[in-house]
């Protein structure tokens, strides 16, 4: 029996890192990344000391032209579509929103579902769950981009499915994140201004992140499906800044209300992680406790 071939879109980000080692244990793995990434020494680890174990096409979705192409060379049966911009800015700009997230992720569709001569069994599209209020730019341009997945799984029943990704945390996260942050600060022994800290967030470890992606690529789903992968237990920032400061009692501590809190950022979110479980047989397996542990010890380790 042939193993499957699997597209990854957003290939060298936080959630792909470990998403393709886990994903090359049982499929032949295809990363789309975009054209300035030609320069393969790029690679961030493990991607690069994998790189012949995978193929790698190139594109920027915004042109559909040019996705159709490495579409059709890749000749995917499941893609996972994790490409995205503005994750975390917050002063992303509507016009980039647009090209990049929603005509990106059209173009990405129409070049799996509209070719006579690919098979695409499914397509797994990111979110994030801003979508729900879209208070910003980024959750209003993925709420937009859902919406026509939706569409066409409805209309067309293409397999699109959402994975609905909560507050994903754990190591190579980019540096100016609230979590990587604090954690710099805190081995340092040094204060860190921040917000109040009201928010409540569901919070899930980035392996069990992968696992979740996993068990859908598994899992036989109706079009239009989504799974929500967190928790199912919101928790405020601050008592994750003061718990990561407590594990590591270097001195220093946070410093709440130095800093305004973002614009358009929900004051709480949590996952519906039943629905997520009676569709995949998937639950979240790594406690925040744990979680802030690993990332702790890797932060330490990579010093």
């Amino acid at each position: 029996m042939s193993r499957p071939r699997v597209l990854v879109t957003g290939g060298s980000g936080f959630i792909a890192r470990p998403l393709v080692p886990k994903l090359l244990e049982k499929a032949d793995v295809t990363l789309l990344l975009r054209d300035g990434f030609k320069d393969e020494t790029q690679l961030p680890s493990p991607l690069d000391a994998l790189r012949s174990s995978f193929e790698v096409v190139y594109a920027d979705l915004r042109n559909d032209r040019l996705t159709a192409q490495a579409v059709r060379q890749a000749r995917p049966d499941r893609v996972i579509h994790l490409a995205a911009a503005g994750v975390s800015d917050p002063f992303l700009d509507v016009d980039t929103a647009l090209s990049h997230n929603v005509t990106g992720t059209l173009n990405l569709l129409r070049a799996c579902f509209e070719s006579d001569d690919l098979d695409v069994k499914q397509v797994i599209v990111a979110r994030t769950p801003g979508e729900r209020t879209a208070m910003n730019v980024y959750a209003a341009s993925k709420a937009s981009a859902w919406a026509f997945c939706r569409m066409y799984a409805r209309t067309s029943q293409w397999p699109i499915h959402g994975a609905m990704v909560f507050q994903a945390y754990g190591p190579n996260q980019p540096p100016h994140l609230l979590i990587p942050a604090a954690i710099r600060a805190a081995l340092a022994g040094e204060d860190f201004p921040m917000t109040s800290g009201e928010q409540e967030k569901d919070w899930i470890y980035i392996d069990d992140v992968v696992d979740g992606l996993m068990a859908m690529l598994d899992s036989a789903m109706p079009p239009g499906e989504n799974i929500e992968l967190g928790c199912g237990r919101p928790i405020g920032v601050r008592a994750v800044i003061e718990s990561l400061y407590h594990i590591v009692e270097r001195g220093g501590r946070p410093i709440f209300g130095a800093m305004s809190s973002r614009p358009g950022e929900d004051p709480r979110q949590v996952a519906d992680v039943d629905r997520a479980a009676e569709l995949t047989g998937w639950r979240a397996k790594i406690s925040l406790a744990e979680g802030l542990e690993r990332l702790i010890s890797h932060a330490m380790a990579t010093l």
